[in-house]
């Protein structure tokens, strides 16, 4: 007996890395799986069937139940076409799990419309369509469901030459923050993974000796977790998965000045002595580098 048995699972970009981890444990948990993957390079050049394909035979030879798709999750027909093909192939849909994604890194100054464009239409825009396609299906089906969105520690807390794709986990972030407090009237949880994996992504990125800490089967467990029936009161919420370390991110308000709302506004060196007298008490912008 799986935790999922029983249960029909969307999983984006799972020809590889993460999103085949996530596919393949999922499976083995009792779900039937439909494999997106529009089967293309790293930059989002490219397509195929190859790698969805795969990932669909591995599952199938380990006597779990899947179906490939081969869309794009930044075209609407064809994010729409994703979840039919699991209501059609397995008559429901009960998990959505947006994994797919690209890069285009590149510092600001160099940056362009198009590297800038193509990020947000793959990260953001296709997460909100794949998303709205499965909502929409689970909130007809009248039983709940689980949502998982991708962002990123680059969206969350900052990086280096990625200002378009943490500009889109950002957004993604965001997205979620509101969604889930729709979601609650449906039973549809809607969560965050903001995950430290070794993939196509991160393979020039994370360090070469940190690479044997964060094999992207280490994230999985996490993620399929949250689409079990146990979880059907965790919500809203970030979490940071780096090998076998889970975390929870969650903002704090730190205090700077404050008075009476019926006074005069503060003057501007009045402000910023306050300011500059906090500043020993404010968190690092990002704590995992301090």
């Amino acid at each position: 007996m799986g935790m999922l048995d029983g249960k029909v699972a969307l999983v984006t970009g799972a020809g590889g890395g993460l999103g085949r981890e996530h596919a393949k444990l999922l499976a083995k948990e009792g779900a039937a799986v439909v494999v997106n993957d529009l089967g293309g390079a790293r930059d989002g050049t490219g397509a195929g069937h190859n790698m969805a394909d795969k990932v669909v035979e591995e599952i199938k030879a380990a006597g779990g139940k899947a179906v490939a798709d081969y869309g794009s999750v930044a075209d609407p027909a064809q994010a729409k076409a994703m979840v039919k093909t699991a209501v059609d192939s397995f008559g429901k849909l009960d998990i959505c799990i947006n994994n797919a994604g690209i890069l285009r890194d590149k510092s600001f100054k160099n940056m362009t419309d198009d590297m800038w464009d193509i990020i947000i239409a793959v990260h953001l825009k296709g997460t909100y369509l794949v998303t709205k396609a499965a909502y929409d299906q689970m909130i007809e089906q009248g039983h709940g469901g689980r949502i998982v969105m991708t962002s990123s520690t680059s969206g969350l807390l900052g990086n280096f030459g990625q200002t378009n794709y943490g500009a889109a986990k950002a957004g993604t972030a965001g997205f979620m923050r509101c969604l889930y407090l729709e979601g609650v009237k449906y039973g549809i949880t809607v969560n965050v993974l903001a995950p430290t994996a070794m993939s196509r992504l991160t393979e020039d990125i994370l360090p070469e000796q940190a690479k044997d800490a964060f094999p992207p089967e280490k994230v999985s467990p996490t993620v399929v977790w949250l689409c079990t029936d146990e979880a059907k009161d965790v919500t809203g919420r970030q979490f940071l998965v780096a090998g076998n370390n889970v975390s929870l991110l969650s903002w704090q308000i730190t205090p700077i000045a404050a008075k009476d709302g019926k006074d005069a506004p503060w003057g501007v060196a009045d402000i910023g002595k306050h300011i500059l007298a906090s500043k020993e008490k404010w968190p690092p912008i990002n704590p995992m580098r301090g």
